[in-house]
């Protein structure tokens, strides 16, 4: 279909629809030239191009001026509508109405970070904008550029050390690595873990290359000490039901770590060794930037971390 589409408008400048319109309400070649700042022989030449396209005189020479035929009037009753509305797109801003807006928005994130920010967005859109619905993909850093570009996904939430130079990037969040834990089945002497108690535990990983090894373990390697994993998941939603239930340490981003805690009287620790700190950005491309409902989506996010 578009393909046919695309072979109609080939066939005719739309220019020329400007000199239809001319010709329409001036009733005079001389008349409508000047009013569109061109040559009379050029609006003869644009006259005949659409006498050709269309099949029809379109306009008939009387002692009167330049008469309209019935098909140039039945035309003009389809052509302005359409020059309105293209007017429009072109001098006006596109508008978004959160109040009113009825649409669907495509968000790429981790499983981890769709538990701590969307409830939280939700009752937000559910009292701002209740025609805007969300649909979330799963996705990591590696994935997300590629996905903004093929138009999975409008916006992607994560972890983004790099940002291609047709992306934007606004950070929303730092954040570091935290263990969960139940203490009523894992014993600390003092309100946080010790190296040798956290080494003590078996461990729960969430890793998305499927994998007993992580980022946790080089930091251990380095001190040329090792913990035991015993569960590994791409998925971050098991890991606390385990260490609910087992005494097990689970190691994850301190925002996830209080949702749990919250929800399943878990406990929480900083770790006994230093590891780097983390920002949690917006991505989109920069062909959406002048998109006002996906700036206000990301000013919603913004404002629902505040």
């Amino acid at each position: 279909m578009n393909t046919i589409i695309e072979n109609d408008f080939r066939r005719l400048d739309l220019n020329l629809l400007l000199v239809f319109r001319a010709l329409l309400q001036e009733r005079s070649v001389t008349r409508a030239a000047q009013r569109l700042f061109l040559g009379q022989p050029a609006v003869s030449g644009a006259l005949k191009r659409l006498r050709a396209a269309f099949g029809d005189e379109l306009f008939v020479r009387t002692p009167h001026g330049m008469e309209p035929t019935p098909r140039a009037l039945e035309l003009s009753r389809q052509i302005e509508p359409l020059l309105l509305t293209v007017h429009r797109a072109l001098t006006q801003a596109p508008q978004f109405d959160p109040a009113t807006a009825q649409r669907v928005f495509r968000i790429g994130l981790s499983d981890a970070l769709e538990v701590a920010l969307m409830p939280e967005l939700m009752r937000h859109l559910s009292q701002q904008a209740p025609g805007v619905r969300v649909i979330t993909h799963a996705a990591n850093a590696a994935r997300t550029p590629a996905m903004l570009d093929a138009g999975e996904i409008e916006l992607g939430v994560g972890v983004y050390q790099q940002c291609l130079a047709w992306q934007r990037r606004r950070t929303l969040f730092s954040w570091r690595f935290v263990c969960l834990y139940n203490p009523k089945l894992v014993k600390t002497r003092g309100a946080r873990l010790s190296l040798d108690e956290f080494l003590r535990h078996r461990h729960v990983l969430t890793s998305f290359n499927a994998s007993l090894h992580g980022f946790i373990d080089e930091q251990l390697e380095a001190q040329q000490r090792e913990r035991l994993v015993v569960f590994s998941s791409p998925n971050f939603a098991t890991s606390p039901f385990i260490v609910k239930r087992t005494a097990a340490i689970v190691t994850v981003p301190d925002y996830i770590a209080a949702v749990w805690c919250d929800s399943l009287g878990l406990a929480v620790s900083p770790l006994p060794f230093e590891v780097p700190g983390y920002e949690v950005s917006m991505l989109w491309t920069a062909a959406n930037d002048q998109d006002p409902g996906l700036r206000w989506l990301a000013e919603s996010m913004t404002q629902t971390l505040a």
